[in-house]
């Protein structure tokens, strides 16, 4: 058994984290020592590693608790898995896409500024009419 800085160490996990995602339930409650510290089973730093990966990849909590429940039986088939990191990947392929359409609308607010007059700055223009604006979806 671990104490919880030393789990914290060896996952890479904020104390403060660990003691959320045992409060959500991602995290089994740990054991207590008999000066009531928490004390982890040595296999709470791989599934903290695992919240943490998952995390950094953009899933959502709920999807991280489906694919944590998933990973204690490995004998399930993959495809909810499968089907939780499609849903990511459409996420970020539309988010990247949203910023793409922003990039160009920046570039063209900023090639219509002459760098005169406020009077005459394209990007207070645009900003100014959203009708000015290429990309009316942001």
């Amino acid at each position: 058994m671990i104490p919880i800085g030393v789990l914290s160490r060896e996952s890479g996990v904020k104390i403060p984290t660990i003691r959320y995602y045992e409060e959500i339930g991602l995290l089994p409650p740990p054991v207590r020592s008999e000066g009531n510290r928490r004390l982890y089973p040595p296999e709470a730093v791989r599934r903290l590693r695992f919240i943490r990966h998952a995390r950094q990849l953009g899933f959502e909590i709920e999807d991280i608790r489906r694919l944590t429940a998933l990973a204690r039986d490995p004998r399930l088939p993959c495809g909810e898995a499968h089907s939780i990191a499609c849903d990511r990947l459409r996420e970020i392929e539309d988010k990247i896409a949203q910023l793409a359409a922003q990039r160009e609308e920046l570039l063209r607010m900023i090639g219509q500024c002459p760098h005169g007059c406020i009077e005459d700055c394209g990007v207070i223009e645009v900003l100014d009419d959203h009708a000015k604006c290429l990309h009316s979806s942001h």
